[in-house]
């Protein structure tokens, strides 16, 4: 797992969890401070898994797991996250 996308590649999974387009929310990285939009994140795909590294400090922010019934999501490294209100 040495090659990674963009943050937009979290669109359709995240749709499945929230309402709002979370690749324009703002997270904050937990071990490097370093505020960006998830767009900008660096994203590692694996089959019904993304892992998602800060751009900056390459910390794992958090993780993906779809499963047959169920998605999990794991904030592990993530200190805040601001998502845009709809409409705005």
């Amino acid at each position: 797992m040495t090659s990674h996308v963009d943050g937009n590649a979290l669109a359709g999974p995240l749709s499945e969890l929230f309402s709002a387009d979370m690749t324009c929310a703002s997270c904050r990285c937990a071990s490097c401070g370093d505020v960006a939009d998830l767009a900008e994140a660096m994203v590692y795909q694996k089959p019904n898994t993304y892992i998602v590294r800060c751009h900056r400090c390459g910390a794992m922010l958090l993780t993906i797991i779809q499963g047959s019934h169920r998605t999990r999501l794991e904030l592990s490294g993530v200190a805040a996250l601001s998502v845009p209100r709809p409409g705005t």
